[in-house]
C-alpha cells in the first residue's frame, strides 16, 4: 500500500500579536530616539531570539531595577509591573516607557476596582510569572493566586466579603473555564470581570490550533520555553488530537525523529514568534521533502495598540520580520 501524501499546514492566526508587535517597537524607537544604551526590566516579549536581537541593537536586559543606573532610561516589558516597581523608578529618577500590553493594563484596573470594592480577587495564572507579579502588586492583601482547578478546593474565603475573579492573559482557554465552573460551584455569587481577561490573540490562536490538530500526526510550535502561550499551544495541540506535539524555539531544534511515519505536519508559533522564525522551520521540513505549506485561516486580525506617549510624535514602522 503507497505512502499517504505528505502535507504541511499552517495554522493561522499565529505569531505576533499587538501587544508584542508594540512591545518590539516600542524599544527598537527608544534606541533610535534616546540611543543606546536603553534598558529593559525583565524581557520585552517572551522569545530568546527577539531579546538577542535587541540586545545587539543595544538593548540591556535587567532583572530589577536595582541594575539600572540612576537617571537611565528603563522600559518596562509587554508583561506589566507592579505599582512598587513603578514607585521605585520614580524614587530612583529613572526615566521610563512603559510598554506594558493594554490588554494586561485593562487586568490592572479591574484587580484595583475589585479591591475599592471590598472584594476578594481570585487570580487564576502560574505562580512567578512576570505577568502574575505585576497584577498581585495592584492589590496583594487581596489577591490569592489559583493555578489550576484542583487549587478551588482548598480555597478559604470569607463568607462576608464578595468574591471576583480575573486572570492571567495568555493560560489556556478551556483550563480557564474549567477553573472558573468549579470557583462557582464553591461560591455561587462569584463576580466575573466585565469582559474575558484571557486575550483575544491567545483565543485565536488556541483556537487554529484545534483546527487543524486533530488531522495532524505532529505540531510543531514555534516559541520559547518560558511563553506561556507557547506552552498552551503544545497541550491544546495534543488535547485536540495530535499524536504528537513539540516546541521549538526554532528549526535547529526540529528532531528528525519526529518525522519518521508522519504524514501529515501542522505549524504554528505563540504570541512573542517573529514569522522568520516559521518560515525557518517551513524551509527545514521541505528541506526534507516536505511541500510547499497551505495555511488553515480561522480569524483575520486587524487591532493594534498606539504606542507608548513618549514615541508617538515620532514615526513608526512594524516590527514584523517577513
Amino acid at each position: 500500500m503507497p505512502d499517504a501524501p505528505r502535507k504541511l499546514v499552517l495554522a493561522a492566526p499565529r505569531g505576533y500579536c499587538a501587544g508584542v508587535d508594540r512591545a518590539v517597537i516600542t524599544v527598537e524607537k527608544a534606541l533610535e530616539s534616546y540611543g543606546a544604551p536603553v534598558y529593559v526590566r525583565k524581557q520585552i516579549v517572551h522569545n530568546r531570539h527577539v531579546v538577542e536581537t535587541l540586545e545587539e541593537r543595544g538593548a540591556i536586559f535587567v532583572d530589577e531595577l536595582d541594575a539600572v543606573p540612576d537617571g537611565a532610561l528603563v522600559v518596562f516589558s509587554a508583561h506589566g509591573v507592579s505599582p512598587a516597581v513603578k514607585s521605585e523608578a520614580a524614587r530612583r529618577g529613572l526615566r521610563t516607557i512603559d510598554a506594558t500590553c493594554p490588554l494586561v493594563t485593562k487586568v490592572h484596573h479591574e484587580a484595583r476596582r475589585f479591591s475599592q470594592e471590598g472584594a476578594q480577587i481570585l487570580l487564576i495564572g502560574h505562580a512567578g510569572h512576570e505577568e502574575v507579579e505585576g497584577t498581585t502588586g495592584e492589590a496583594p492583601q487581596d489577591i490569592t493566586l489559583v493555578q489550576s482547578p484542583s487549587d478551588v478546593d482548598g480555597l478559604e474565603l470569607d463568607p462576608d466579603r464578595p468574591v471576583a475573579w480575573l486572570s492571567q492573559t495568555t493560560l489556556s482557554v478551556d483550563e480557564t473555564a474549567e477553573t472558573v465552573q468549579r470557583l462557582r460551584e464553591k461560591t455561587p455569587d462569584l463576580v466575573d470581570p466585565p469582559s474575558d481577561d484571557i486575550c483575544y490573540a491567545t483565543t485565536n490562536r488556541q483556537q487554529a490550533v484545534k483546527q487543524i490538530a486533530a488531522h495532524c500526526d505532529l505540531m510543531i510550535v514555534v516559541g520559547s520555553r518560558n511563553s506561556s502561550n507557547t506552552l498552551r499551544l503544545v497541550d491544546v495541540a495534543l488535547e485536540a488530537g495530535a499524536r504528537a506535539a513539540h516546541r521549538v524555539d526554532d528549526a535547529g531544534e526540529v528532531k528528525d525523529s519526529w518525522l519518521d511515519g508522519v504524514a501529515e505536519i501542522g505549524v504554528t508559533s505563540g504570541a512573542s514568534v517573529p514569522e522568520r522564525l516559521v518560515q525557518e522551520v517551513v524551509e527545514h521540513l521541505q528541506g526534507r521533502g516536505w511541500p510547499a505549506p497551505e495555511e488553515e485561516q480561522l480569524i483575520e486580525e486587524s487591532l493594534s495598540f498606539a504606542l507608548p506617549p513618549q514615541l508617538r510624535s515620532r514615526r513608526t514602522r512594524s516590527a514584523r520580520a517577513h
